[in-house]
């Protein structure tokens, strides 16, 4: 085949053909074996050779051949990459005429024989990551023209931009796989929460029944009053962790109904109201007067902002203050509410991972009570989010959907 050194129309046209195969399809070797067939043709090339360097082992793998034989190809990788390096820093297409002493050629007597003449390599690379290397093959030795270099530039470009998306879509199915395995995992881990939080409820409600019972029998002072007063803490601890278990576990549909958010925030307050005393945390609040209803389940509400002033007030753990704001947002479809804490922070490494379950930084807590109102947000589609700076407190802020069909949003 003679070589078509000046036929821009076949350049064109075969980089139009393999750019939209690059963008269409997800199959790379698809792509890579169509790129070095066109690049063969349209150079009237021997063949041509295409191999993508392995990020893992830092070694070229073959990816696509056209036209050269089986006994060529097992030889082995066609340079180093070293020199890849070197051709990627020199922007260009090198041409290797002197097949028997150029450090390039790996194998100068196969190259020989499988009657190549000349060599065109040329770099792949994709925003400064080297990818590969295009080897073009040629039967003899001849000038290679700047419209020849510029197309084999250009088609290794197109072959960099198919690896990278390939290598993209490959770490979003990784991404995707573990997530759906972590999904899988919690799901198993609600449901095997569920059985031993039943299990275990029944054993305590009996211990704190008759601890109860001997606590008002036995002496005011001494000992026993003492210990039987730990038994019944502690054994009213272990059954907030089975509540918080069990609710992380149900995972019930919200019953949602026009209510106010005040109304709800007032009624934790009070909930609320004797662990302040005892830590001696003042509370500060700032509603909005213009707040309108949110279409919500109020009892899960409830617990949401129970979870957070909790969360507040043992941050803090004596002396201090809790902030809580409310206000509509500038589009008027949303009420934001801030709860505000000067408690301990909470540093920048945990940030990430404070609504995962089970994970706390706190020494006696369960790591439930932000994973469940996590989750009671999400259902309402609404936003739970935390900002927070070592040694000057916390910000938890919710975002939810005022109500459908309030007189201010009816539409005329």
């Amino acid at each position: 085949m003679k070589p078509n050194t000046n036929n821009i129309e076949v350049f064109y046209n075969t980089f139009r053909e393999i750019s939209k195969a690059v963008h269409s399809s997800t199959d790379l070797k698809e792509v890579l074996d169509l790129a070095v067939w066109k690049a063969t043709d349209a150079l009237g090339a021997k063949g041509a050779i295409l191999r993508i360097l392995n990020l893992d082992t830092d070694e070229l793998e073959l990816s696509a051949a056209y036209n050269l034989s089986e006994s060529y190809l097992a030889k082995g990788p066609v340079t180093q990459k070293s020199l890849i390096i070197d051709l990627y820093k020199e922007k260009r297409v090198v041409v290797i005429e002197d097949i028997y002493h150029d450090p390039r050629i790996t194998y100068p007597l196969e190259v020989e024989r499988e009657g190549i003449r000349l060599v065109l390599d040329t770099s792949l690379s994709f925003r400064d990551r080297i990818a590969g290397i295009l080897r073009i093959y040629l039967s003899e030795v001849r000038p290679v023209s700047e419209g020849e270099r510029d197309f084999l530039v250009s088609l290794a470009d197109q072959c960099a931009i198919a690896i990278e998306k390939a290598r993209l879509i490959e770490a979003q199915k990784s991404k995707y796989d573990r997530l759906a395995l972590q999904t899988e995992k919690l799901s198993a881990l609600g449901r095997m929460a569920a059985g031993i939080a039943h299990e275990i409820n029944n054993p305590l409600a009996g211990i704190l029944l008759f601890s109860s019972n001997l606590h008002k029998k036995v002496p005011d002072k001494g000992p026993l009053k003492e210990g039987l007063a730990i038994i019944m803490r502690e054994t009213q601890r272990c059954k907030s962790i089975i509540q918080g278990l069990l609710e992380f576990a149900r995972d019930r549909e919200p019953q949602k109904a026009a209510a106010s958010l005040p109304a709800i925030i007032h009624k934790a307050l009070n909930i609320m109201e004797n662990e302040f005393r005892l830590r001696h945390i003042r509370i500060e609040k700032d509603f909005a007067p213009d707040l309108r209803e949110s279409c919500i389940d109020a009892d899960q509400m409830e617990q949401v902002f129970i979870n957070l002033l909790l969360n507040a007030a043992q941050a803090i753990d004596d002396n201090g203050v809790i902030t809580i704001r409310s206000r509509m947002s500038s589009n008027l479809r949303t009420i934001v509410i801030e709860v505000i804490d000067t408690g301990c922070g909470i540093p920048a490494e945990h940030l990430d991972r404070i609504f995962d379950p089970f994970y706390s930084t706190k020494k006696n807590g369960s790591g439930l009570g932000l994973s469940v109102s996590f989750g009671i947000i999400q259902s309402h589609q609404g936003r739970l989010e935390v900002s927070s700076q070592p040694g000057r407190g916390s910000k938890f802020t919710v975002w939810l959907p005022i109500a459908e069909g309030t007189p201010e949003t009816r539409t005329p």
